[in-house]
């Protein structure tokens, strides 16, 4: 590493709190109660009760989400044997890794145990504390005796990553590379070279896949490992195969794959010019491969080429593996991860890589876009499917493998909760989808139909084809099919299914929009023809689609600015008996969902004005069965001296006149509004107990401004945003936002047209 480099490293590591973990105490204990709840005397009732039953440990301490990460530092990756002490900072950033992808809690552990005895008695006797153990850089060959024991003697996962993650993922990179190149696994020639932990089971693994034993060459520091060595141990004796190849650049004359686990510089460009056609290259050692990629290209221009660095294609990254693999043998409480564990990982990682890449995944790699090919033959580790896909593949193979003590009984469920574990949004919006399908196979229910403009955006695209996938929306498109299609092909979307494309100015109902736009603004300015110009706007025969019942919902903004897109909306569809619409914000913030109004719409509403968004943005909370409690925002707490709190003040009266039922006060602070420690121990006449969570903001400045800082300074997730106080649903998207941006406003206004689509019936 360069030095710039080596010191941004030595400053990440020490800045603030030395280190990259902590411990976080996931229970409240900040009163006295609390405290003799979390330790004496409250602590002896779980402990009476795990002491009649072991298994309740999974019920009342972390054991079941804690993973020991143990080492003794004899093989740190890249590094050698450096030693416990000095290998800490890389166990500590496997435990960042297992919590970042699959929320998984790690204590790392080194340990001064260089015998194998030693360590075995050490892991053993941690055994009750830890749910899994992750075995982490220990030399070769004293980590197979280690894990091999550890396996027989603990009732809990234990798994030594150099060794098996590495081989599950560079086997799916083979499964796929070898449909790319056409190529079957019983028939193609594999030369390693290096023959320690990890090369050995890659190779046990290829074998598993189907690669013959004749077929697979394997070579450490002294050459070709063959039947007329003597110089062999036990682990590498099983690789000896009768052979007149000596030497590396002997074994590789004809291969279809070379698999490096070695050192940089190892496979030359001559010795690849004599692979076969379609050659498999894996160059995993670090920091640098065997052969640099550059180099392999320009040598072979029909290779298919991985390495173990991020800053190339197809990185072989164990991250891809033993978070996932972890999280699904912890969930079904398993007491190992076995062969048929590690084979599902396997196909689930393959399999996900010939699936249409998210837009959530590319925008993490500065917008890069991938598909399945030469590039792309695995997943990338930001890829947020990894998680679902993988752990609930190991899970069902514990299962179905006789290894669970706690099954699984709803899968659909379990993958809910897998997303749940990546953020309180995509739980959030999982749950708004099962809604709205449940809502739709009521008698009274139906999929709602949602109109896109914007037909060609890639962006509204990519959604359309989830929500196809999903099954929650009828999407139309508006927009010339020709181009649609080319759009399509160019995006590598396989069609929309029965999506209906059409074009305004040919649409049957294009001279009764006309007409019908003429009569609804000719006391406007607006003339026949302006009408039948402005008709042939995508944006305003949406709008009028939706007016007319032709369409329950629309959803616009992706190619448009903000203002082109709500006029049309404003202009057709009505604002209700209150004729004002707002803008709308959904902040999800530790496991709380909160209400920020206005954001988008008006500059500087009066006390009426807030009022009214106050009841609208109270209505879109009963949606989520929500009690709201609405806190009017100002500068000032409970003051009134001013002309802008004297409106916040006045808003609040005008609701709580209307609706007294409402929870509502201010005007107050944002930090009286939110926590409930100063509005009770300050302000204990505060009419809101426990909580904000609706904000009304004085005008659009300190709207747009909170939920934008919130977002982008904050530990919230934002969606929208959302336009209410509309008779029928219409939504704006942000330019700025990305494809799951527009599946989640799908999704929420799927859920608004449900409910004003019932709201009709009743009326009825």
């Amino acid at each position: 590493m360069n030095k710039k480099f080596q010191k941004q490293a030595l400053e990440y590591h020490s800045k603030g709190k030395p280190g990259k973990v902590t411990v976080i105490s996931s229970k409240e204990c900040n009163t006295e109660e609390s405290l003799s709840l979390a330790y004496s005397p409250g602590v002896a009732a779980p402990c009476n009760e795990i002491f009649k039953d072991p298994a309740k440990a999974y019920d009342y301490t972390a054991k079941g989400n804690l993973v020991g990460v143990i080492t003794n530092g004899t093989a740190v990756l890249g590094l050698g044997n450096i030693g416990p002490l000095a290998g800490k900072p890389v166990m500590e950033g496997k435990g960042v890794l297992f919590k970042q992808f699959a929320d998984i809690d790690v204590f790392d552990i080194e340990l001064n145990a260089n015998s194998p005895k030693d360590f075995i008695n050490v892991v053993k006797a941690l055994e009750p504390t830890f749910g899994g153990i992750n075995l982490e850089d220990i030399k070769a060959p004293e980590c197979f005796e280690i894990e091999e024991t550890l396996i027989k003697e603990l009732k809990i996962p234990v798994f030594h990553d150099d060794q098996h993650g590495t081989a599950i993922i560079s086997a799916a990179a083979l499964v796929n590379s070898l449909l790319i190149t056409k190529k079957k696994a019983k028939s193609v020639k594999v030369v390693f070279n290096g023959a320690g932990a990890a090369a050995i089971s890659c190779a046990k693994l290829f074998k598993k896949l189907g690669v013959l034993n004749k077929n697979l060459i394997m070579c450490d520091s002294k050459g070709v490992i063959h039947s007329d060595r003597n110089d062999l141990n036990k682990y590498k004796e099983q690789f000896a195969i009768k052979t007149k190849h000596r030497t590396l650049a002997d074994a590789l004359k004809g291969a279809d794959v070379f698999v490096g686990l070695s050192v940089a510089g190892a496979l030359t460009a001559e010795m690849l010019k004599t692979m076969a056609k379609k050659p498999i290259v894996f160059a995993m050692a670090n920091p640098n491969p065997e052969i640099d990629p550059k180099l392999a290209r320009k040598t072979r221009d029909d290779v298919i080429i991985a390495t173990g660095r991020s800053d190339y294609p197809n990185q072989v990254n164990n991250v891809l593996g033993f978070p996932f693999i972890f999280r699904g043998a912890l969930d079904v409480h398993a007491t190992k991860i076995n062969e048929e564990m590690k084979m599902a990982a396997l196909q689930a990682i393959a399999t996900l890589a010939r699936e249409d890449v998210p837009d959530s995944v590319s925008a993490a790699y500065s917008n890069k876009q991938f598909s399945f090919g030469p590039d792309y033959i695995i997943p990338k580790p930001f890829d947020p499917r990894v998680l679902v896909k993988v752990s609930s593949a190991v899970a069902k193979a514990a299962m179905d493998s006789g290894v669970s003590q706690k099954p699984i009984k709803d899968f659909v469920m379990y993958e809910e909760q897998l997303e749940q574990r990546q953020g309180f949004k995509r739980g959030f919006i999982r749950n708004t989808i099962n809604r709205v399908k449940l809502t739709n196979k009521t008698k009274k229910g139906r999929k709602p139909i949602i109109v896109f403009p914007e037909g060609r955006s890639p962006r509204i695209l990519k959604a359309i084809k989830t929500i196809i996938d999903e099954d929650i929306v009828e999407p139309i498109i508006i927009g010339y099919q020709d181009a649609i299609d080319k759009k399509l092909d160019e995006l590598e979307i396989n069609g929309l299914g029965n999506t209906k494309i059409i074009q305004s100015t040919s649409h049957p109902k294009f001279e009764e929009y006309v007409e019908s736009f003429y009569q609804l603004r000719k006391r406007r300015g607006v003339m026949w023809y302006e009408a039948e110009r402005l008709m042939s706007d995508p944006h305003y025969f949406a709008a009028m689609m939706v007016r007319n019942g032709d369409a329950d919902g629309v959803i616009s903004g992706a190619s448009r600015n903000y203002a082109d897109c709500v006029k049309p909306i404003f202009q057709i569809i009505e604002s209700g008996k209150t004729h004002l619409a707002s803008g709308l914000n959904i902040v999800l913030w530790k496991g709380k969902m909160l209400f920020f109004a206005d954001t988008t719409v008006n500059i500087n509403p009066t006390a009426e004005q807030l009022a009214t968004i106050a009841i609208h943005v109270s209505k879109i909370a009963s949606y989520f069965k929500i009690q709201p409690r609405i806190a009017m925002i100002s500068y000032s707490n409970f003051t009134a001296n001013h002309e802008s709190s004297k409106k916040m003040n006045e808003a609040a009266r005008i609701v709580k006149k209307l609706y007294p039922s409402l929870i509502v006060d201010g005007e107050m602070q944002v930090d009286t509004a939110i926590n409930p420690n100063i509005s009770d121990s300050v302000f204990p006449f505060c009419k809101i107990k426990g909580g904000a969570n609706i904000l009304i903001f004085p005008n659009l400045d300190a709207g747009n401004s909170g939920y934008k800082l919130v977002q982008q300074l904050g530990d919230a997730e934002v969606l929208g945003p959302f336009l209410v106080g509309l008779e029928k649903p219409a939504n704006v998207l942000q330019r700025t936002g990305t494809v799951e941006d527009v599946i989640n406003t799908c999704v929420l206004t799927a859920l608004q047209c449900q409910v004003s689509y019932q709201h009709h019936q009743k009326k009825k």
